[in-house]
């Protein structure tokens, strides 16, 4: 389904005051690369993936473009009945990565942030959605297809009851049972990636982050673990895991559900030499912000085998406006990648996607410098989870800039890097 499109432009969404979407044919769909409104090209669009989810934006208009003379056009009053019009936008579902953000201009209420997801543009044609996005890994290990409810709670409810101790099992369960945690579904389903977190703490006060939000900012996604598991009871998972998924297994430190797992170093260690003296199968993976690089290197000698370092910009002070950092800079992600390659470890950078900043030209450059300096393995596509005018202003990005397009960004370093994977999870990295 992801390789067709459309045979025409789709028509502009809209919502009505009570949430109901309308589509408007008399207007066709738009993105935003970053401030400017874009029309996507046709072959950018495909059928909204399975599994997706469409949201109305309060407080802001949605814009489209005059088919007629290609004027983009807000669209503030419902053409079909009295009252007020919201912008729609789509939450697409994992291993896609969207090509634009919705179209939209905010009211003059001076709105609140928008909840903590991913806002892709989305239109309406030949009675389907369709959305400005592409699939950026084949793995299907988080399709929507393959997780069956019913199984789901019959094999959560049975390993909480087989580790009524295990504080991490039964802090997974609520992930699993209480917010559908592709992850923690995957580890009581025994499959492909089992998550990890052990950090109720963080080093950093990201503009985004998705487990903890100061009072009055929008809500986050998640609720953040309040305690340090101990390495038997972080074993007992992925020992288990690893065991059953064999040599296509992930576990992974460093989850939604977390803060800074670099902080919890003696835990983490401890844990890794437990796990590697019961099973050698599979991948022991960091999520992590790569900001302590002795750190890094202590894990990598404890037997540490992947790492993914998140980076929204690979520019000093673009990285700061949105990381916060308390202790560390960017300079601190690139020494803590070469610890992991100078002892022969696999890198993966978390580089969050954002239309319009991500191939903004000077990223580009400063992308590529950063790869040609640190060497990382691959490269996961992730969206960027934040309201798109709260991350611009707060990373000042400026209002007049003009961006390479997703997909050309992609296609250039793919020649300049021949050797570089792109993808959207952690691979396996010990078949």
């Amino acid at each position: 389904m992801s390789g067709e499109h459309p045979r025409a432009m789709p028509c502009l969404l809209f919502a009505d005051s009570n949430g109901q979407i309308y589509d408007f044919p008399e207007l066709e769909m738009a993105g935003r690369s970053a401030y400017r409104f874009q029309a996507p090209h046709l072959d950018q669009l495909i059928p909204l993936p399975e599994g997706s989810e469409l949201f109305v934006l309060p407080h802001r208009y949605p814009v489209g473009f005059n088919p007629d003379n290609g004027e983009s056009l807000k669209l503030k009053d419902n053409p079909f009945a009295a009252g007020e019009v919201q912008a729609v936008a789509a939450f697409i579902s994992p291993a896609y990565t969207l090509s634009h953000i919705t179209a939209f201009e905010k009211d003059n209420t001076s709105p609140p942030p928008l909840p903590l997801f991913a806002y892709s543009a989305v239109g309406w044609h030949d009675d389907r959605f369709w959305v400005s996005a592409f699939r950026s890994d084949i793995s299907r290990r988080q399709d929507i297809c393959r997780f069956d409810p019913d199984k789901i709670e019959r094999q959560t409810v049975k390993s909480l009851r087989r580790y009524p101790d295990n504080r991490l099992i039964q802090h997974l369960g609520k992930c699993s049972l209480t917010y559908s945690c592709p992850a923690a579904r995957n580890f009581f389903l025994e499959r492909d990636e089992a998550p990890l977190p052990c950090s109720p703490v963080c080093n950093a006060r990201c503009l985004g982050c998705i487990s903890l939000q100061p009072s009055g900012c929008c809500p986050s996604t998640q609720e953040r673990i309040k305690f340090i598991p101990s390495p038997a009871e972080i074993a007992d998972i992925a020992v288990s895991h690893l065991q059953k998924v064999k040599s296509q297994g992930v576990v992974s430190f460093g989850q939604g559900c977390e803060g800074e797992p670099l902080l919890q170093a003696d835990t983490i260690a401890q844990a890794i030499k437990l796990i590697r003296r019961q099973t050698a199968n599979g991948t022991i993976n960091l999520n992590t912000n790569a900001s302590r690089p002795e750190t890094v290197a202590r894990l990598a000698e404890a037997g540490l085998d992947s790492m993914r370092a998140s980076m929204n910009s690979a520019r000093p002070e673009v990285h700061q406006r949105y990381y916060r950092p308390k202790d560390f800079n960017l300079d601190s992600v690139g020494r803590s990648i070469k610890e992991m390659k100078k002892r022969g470890r696999f890198v993966s950078l978390n580089y969050f996607i954002f239309p319009g900043v991500t191939d903004y030209p000077e990223e580009f450059s400063a992308l590529c410098h950063f790869i040609d300096d640190c060497g990382p393995d691959f490269i996961q596509l992730r969206n960027l989870n934040m309201d798109p005018d709260w991350y611009l202003e707060g990373i000042k990005h400026p209002t007049d800039s003009r961006s390479m397009g997703i997909r050309q960004w992609l296609a250039e370093l793919k020649i300049r890097y021949p050797g570089l994977g792109f993808g959207y999870f952690n691979p396996p990295v010990n078949p």
